[in-house]
């Protein structure tokens, strides 16, 4: 594998001064997807399940975990996955925290299990379990079914009486993150959607929009709302069907960003340290996240990215960025102005974030050509699509054991099954 010039290579260790600014620079890369998806989750289930101090410790956490077991071969930062959004929301109204976190860790044990099976016999078999007609359509899935919380962030739902304001902040948020995502340069590019964050909410402030009371009551320092199995909740395996399978789709993220991370760096990653040991760290550091309370981790697209653009791949400075996060979000003010941020922000940024999503599972049937004048294509995907989006639920209810599968669960494992049951067509 060829090699690109690395400034700090994987191992090398930058100047103290130099290590924190690359540390911090690569913190804000990540923070505003980091933070996103609490938010996002919560405003999906209409009540609180993830915080945002929680999601960036177990971040934080999470990545230092990854870098023990890849014996820091592998430069990568773990951040909250949006594949769990819609996920998360559904396990907390059907089994509430108890049934969502214990979801979050069934996925990380799925991942050490998977791990396992990848060091015993090869990676080969995941090919044929998730080839790209079923990768696609799940992805169109999870931003597609997202996309009626942006507009509802907003307020342009039918019944809402329309609030200026709130359009204004949207819309300003939306064309300042879409014009850094074409126009931007450098490191404004990586981090199109903090920019668009950060320009909605000064708009919002000066529109009067923003609250400041809990910034101001909030302590300087304050412990983050851990929620523990057996302290605060008796783990429930009511809702695990509902999460479970989304670790299918984002194994296959994992595989696809260490695959472009490794023609960066100049080294196979998924050779050493290995993919079992990438998937063996992801799927502790989400079993950990799931045991504070915390988001399912992923790796990040964005990580990638700033390796590539910067060209420091040193595992350094991942690990002080992961410290950084976890340190803020033991900081309660900061996290308190977090949280201040107004729904139509939120929303305007969503509209591209969920757009994103969507065209990526469009983008993955494209490039690996997926040819749709066969028929098996045609059904796979066009049963996914309806059964994701359309809201199917099954339920299997037996004495007091009651199993649910709905959406993008239902979704991926019909797709699977159909994939493989199907026979292939005939050439005439």
């Amino acid at each position: 594998m060829e090699k690109s010039k690395l400034l700090l290579d994987v191992n090398e260790k930058p100047s103290i001064p130099k290590w924190i600014i690359l540390s911090i620079q690569h913190v804000f890369a990540m923070f505003g997807a980091t933070i996103l998806v609490p938010i996002l989750v919560n405003a999906s289930a209409g009540e609180t399940v993830l915080t945002i101090p929680v999601a960036l410790v177990a971040s934080g956490i999470g990545t230092l975990i990854y870098i023990l077991c890849t014996k820091g071969k592998s430069p990568v930062y773990l951040g909250s996955s949006f594949a769990f959004i819609t996920p998360l929301a559904a396990a907390f109204l059907k089994g509430g925290i108890s049934g969502a976190m214990t979801g979050v860790m069934v996925v990380g044990i799925i991942y050490i299990i998977f791990s396992i099976i990848i060091k015993l016999i090869g990676k080969g078999w995941i090919d044929k379990l998730l080839p790209p007609i079923i990768i696609g359509p799940m992805i169109m899935i999870i931003g597609l079914g997202l996309a009626p919380s942006a507009i509802s962030q907003i307020g342009i739902v039918s019944e809402a009486a329309i609030e200026w304001r709130a359009i204004v902040v949207a819309v300003v948020s939306f064309l300042v993150t879409g014009l850094v995502a074409v126009r931007g340069k450098g490191f404004l590019k990586i981090i199109p959607f903090l920019v668009g964050i950060v320009s909605g909410y000064i708009v919002a402030v000066i529109l009067g929009l923003v609250d400041f009371k809990p910034v101001i009551e909030a302590a300087f320092f304050s412990m983050p709302n851990f929620m523990l199995p057996f302290l605060n909740y008796a783990p429930s395996f009511s809702a695990i069907l509902t999460i479970a399978p989304i670790a299918l789709v984002t194994m296959a993220e994992h595989i696809g960003d260490h695959t472009a991370l490794s023609s960066i760096i100049g080294k196979d990653l998924l050779k050493d340290p290995g993919l079992e040991k990438t998937l063996l760290g992801d799927g502790i550091a989400t079993f950990v996240a799931g045991l504070l309370g915390g988001p399912p981790n992923t790796t990040y697209g964005e990580n990638t990215s700033v390796v590539g653009m910067t060209k420091i791949a040193s595992i350094w400075v991942i690990g002080l960025a992961a410290i950084i996060a976890i340190i803020l979000g033991f900081l309660g003010k900061f996290t308190a102005l977090v949280s201040t941020i107004p729904n139509p922000v939120l929303g305007g940024i969503s509209i591209l974030l969920y757009g994103f999503i969507s065209v990526n599972g469009l983008k993955v049937l494209i490039e690996n050509q997926i040819d749709f004048r066969k028929t098996k294509n045609i059904i796979v995907a066009s049963s996914m699509l309806v059964l994701g989006l359309g809201g199917a639920t099954i339920s299997l209810t037996s004495g007091d054991l009651s199993i649910t599968i709905s959406g993008m669960s239902l979704a991926a494992i019909v797709g699977i099954l159909m994939n493989l049951l199907l026979p292939e067509e005939k050439e005439e």
